[in-house]
């Protein structure tokens, strides 16, 4: 079984800047939903046959060790789990991205402007990492997986288990209140977390 989480709120996130590989550290409330992370998944997880991986970026680093710390365990970083590098566009909001280059996220799909930053990566390069990662995670069907990362990366993470195409995966729900459950047969559940301890 593999879990997937998304770091909890940053004060980037809630001032609506976007991240990519740039780091900004948890809120008040991303460290309760870390908690809340933790308390849920000790419901869930026998600790002895547990791996948490965490994606590099502080972020993802620090929700780990919380959700370590209530499962007794201490996260390993797995570079593949970082999130998408955006570029020029890192750290701006949507008004400075639409200042700064008219036009650009408006010439793309729903949520497929993330991969058009200057300087950012593309969706293949994302695709292959997350595909490479999953396919190691399979070899070790013994282990329970949690993997802590992002929105963007885990969107495309989930929807390459779920066999979806990217414009669809691009959709996918990028909660910060929520574990998803990447299941057998390519089917994914989400799990709410458990109340505000």
């Amino acid at each position: 079984m593999t879990f997937l989480l998304r770091h909890g709120q940053t004060e980037f996130n809630l001032a609506g800047r976007y991240q990519g590989r740039v780091d900004s550290p948890l809120t008040a409330q991303g460290l309760e939903q870390a908690a809340r992370m933790g308390e849920t998944l000790a419901a869930l997880v026998d600790a002895r046959q547990t791996v948490i991986l965490t994606s590099p970026l502080q972020r993802a680093l620090r929700t780990a060790q919380i959700v370590g710390a209530r499962l007794g365990l201490e996260p390993l970083a797995e570079p593949r789990l970082i999130e998408v590098s955006m570029g020029d566009w890192e750290g701006r909001t949507a008004a400075e991205i639409d200042e700064g280059w008219p036009g650009a996220r408006a010439s793309h799909n729903r949520n497929e402007w993330f991969f058009g930053a200057p300087g950012g990566e593309d969706y293949l390069s994302v695709a292959k990492r997350m595909g490479s990662l999953l396919s190691d995670i399979s070899q070790r069907s013994d282990q329970v997986h949690v993997l802590v990362g992002h929105a963007i990366s885990g969107r495309v993470l989930r929807g390459l288990h779920a066999r979806l195409e990217p414009l669809q995966a691009l959709r996918l729900e990028v909660s910060q209140d929520a574990i998803f459950a990447l299941e057998s047969n390519a089917t994914l559940r989400r799990i709410p977390l458990v109340p505000e301890v």
